[in-house]
């Protein structure tokens, strides 16, 4: 029996499930079809969603394979039980990607959305994410670019703006091209692609879209809640003038790294 060691949960997502919903999972729906696309999920195949959140990926998988062929596996407490609400009949554990509860060889894919600069062991969780798989199976992970999320990146450019001080997030590991194909390279995967993915999100005006941070969600989220009103207020104004000062509802367009690798044999 594999033993699961215990880590402390981040506390970037110790949040509400509808926090994170607001923040990310408005681009799952299209995030989640590109990358499942780019990892060749189809019919007939046992996938796990490791870092499953409250089940953005996991939707999409369950599309494709059924509840019964879909495993999930989050640190958050809320998350996962967010993830089993909205997902009954799929197996979601609470646990780590670095130590993952289940046997080798168990699924035909594996894949991680959106966690990668958030690991504690990137290479650790790569190892063990081919582990899982079956030989011949999919291992893939995908992670926002910096240069192309406009979200991320226009707020933080309104914070620099109010607090130099702030640290930001453009160095998180897998914002940049090539991190994700060699982690998965150095974990033995063979024939690594890499790819951009691309999503999108609606916002129905100014407050939905500010919305997104005011939950406490991510490295964003944690900014929010170290901010005063006035210093929220000047980084809200300039956020929304860097996005072109939108009226109404808009649509923001996102860019995400995505590497995919095969088990050998």
């Amino acid at each position: 029996m594999r033993v699961v060691s215990e880590q402390p949960s981040s506390p970037l997502f110790a949040v509400a499930a509808q926090a994170y919903d607001r923040l990310m999972g408005r681009y799952l729906p299209t995030l989640g079809v590109a990358f499942a696309d780019a990892a060749r999920i189809a019919a007939g195949q046992r996938a796990l969603d490791v870092g499953c959140g409250p089940g953005g990926l996991t939707t999409e998988l369950v599309r494709r394979l059924g509840a019964e062929s879909v495993a999930a596996i989050d640190p958050s407490p809320t998350f996962v039980a967010a993830c089993r609400e909205r997902h009954p009949g799929v197996e979601v554990r609470q646990g780590f990607a670095e130590d993952l509860p289940w046997q080798d060889h168990a699924f035909d894919a594996t894949l991680g959305s959106l966690i990668a600069g958030f690991l504690a062991g990137p290479g650790r969780a790569a190892a063990e994410m081919r582990r899982v798989t079956v030989p011949g199976g999919s291992v893939g992970l995908c992670f926002w670019e910096i240069e192309r999320m406009p979200l991320i990146t226009s707020f933080w450019q309104a914070v620099f703006s109010v607090d130099s001080t702030a640290s930001g997030e453009a160095e998180l590991f897998g914002r940049h091209r090539g991190q994700l194909a060699e982690l998965l390279s150095s974990a033995g995967l063979r024939e690594v692609t890499e790819s951009s993915l691309t999503a999108t999100a609606d916002y129905a005006d100014a407050d939905d879209w500010w919305s997104s941070f005011t939950g406490g969600a991510g490295p964003v989220g944690a900014q929010y809640n170290r901010m005063d009103d006035e210093q929220r207020a000047r980084v809200r104004a300039r956020g929304l003038e860097l996005l072109g000062s939108p009226s109404g509802a808009f649509t923001l367009e996102a860019h995400a790294w995505c590497a995919v690798g095969q088990v050998p044999g």
